[in-house]
């Protein structure tokens, strides 16, 4: 649900948490990352940076120049200047990653898991299962058939938390347990609703069944992409997933490793969420590709 009024509460004593809800919900985002535009926008004395999540947001703030009570009235006054979540626009970027699905990685990860920790239902089948498709070539179609909304970046530096734009496209599963000791870097996978990316070989427990070659996260700063961070995404990006076979990962990963590789990216844009619910409400949500 979608708080009357948001909720102001202490996340220590140099942060503030702000709850606008208690579900994955769009809108919620939209209006999170809204605040933080409106923020940096402002100004506003004493905060050092945001963090939008998909219902709430973690500001950061300098309890010398700024305490809690006077923080809230800020964020309040901020919050009613947005209008309705339908005013709010964006900037967001558009991001194209190759991606091999149902790829012999993840699968050789889930037999491991199986052979090593205990047995389960393939994780591709298992999405099919849980999401009432009919099979893993429909899981693929319907898991690149949409862009992917970056909500929030967590977990791992740089890894997104990701939401489909099209309703048409949402799949849901539960994450292991417990989960995965190992997941190979770029993996694809989601739990819950959410899509998400390994940036590196890491431990997880979401639902995998795709791999991208194109790197997420970059500590030596080799794209122009990450000459302002080590991370790639932004909250409020967009990721269109274009299925590729093995060969192709494999000529995309040569060039990663060459650093000669072109991050294909849009970076002129603007969302409006009002364009969006318009096309949302046009659309038939029920569908399947």
């Amino acid at each position: 649900m979608i708080y009357e009024e948001p909720r102001f509460l202490p996340g220590g004593d140099r942060y503030m948490l702000i709850e606008l809800g208690n579900e994955m919900n769009l809108e919620l985002n939209f209006i999170a990352q809204g605040l933080a535009t409106a923020i940096t926008e402002n100004n506003t004395k004493g905060i050092v940076e945001t963090a939008p999540c998909f219902a709430s947001m973690l500001v950061h703030y300098e309890p010398d120049e700024i305490g809690f009570d006077d923080l809230k009235k800020e964020m309040t006054s901020l919050l009613g200047s947005l209008g309705p979540s339908t005013d709010i626009e964006l900037d967001s970027r558009l991001f194209y990653f190759p991606a091999v699905y149902l790829d012999p990685w993840t699968k050789e990860c889930v037999q491991d898991y199986c052979e090593k920790v205990t047995p389960k239902t393939p994780d591709p089948e298992f999405v099919v299962e849980q999401s009432g498709l009919k099979d893993v070539e429909q899981l693929v179609r319907v898991h690149s058939g949409t862009e992917y909304w970056v909500a929030a970046l967590g977990f791992w530096p740089g890894l997104p938390f990701m939401m489909p734009l099209d309703p048409r496209c949402m799949l849901t599963a539960p994450k292991y347990n417990p989960p995965r000791t190992w997941t190979p870097q770029g993996t694809i996978g989601m739990g819950g609703a959410s899509t998400a990316i390994y940036p590196v070989a890491t431990p997880g427990g979401y639902q995998i069944f795709a791999r991208t070659p194109v790197p997420i996260w970059d500590t030596e700063k080799r794209f122009p992409q990450f000459e302002d961070s080590i991370c790639l995404f932004q909250a409020g990006d967009r990721v269109k997933f274009v299925p590729c076979t093995v060969e192709e990962f494999e000529h995309v990963e040569a060039e990663v490793e060459a650093g000669t590789y072109l991050i294909n990216v849009v970076e002129y844009q603007k969302f409006s969420v009002r364009n969006y619910t318009d096309w949302i409400s046009s659309i038939d949500a029920s569908q399947r590709f």
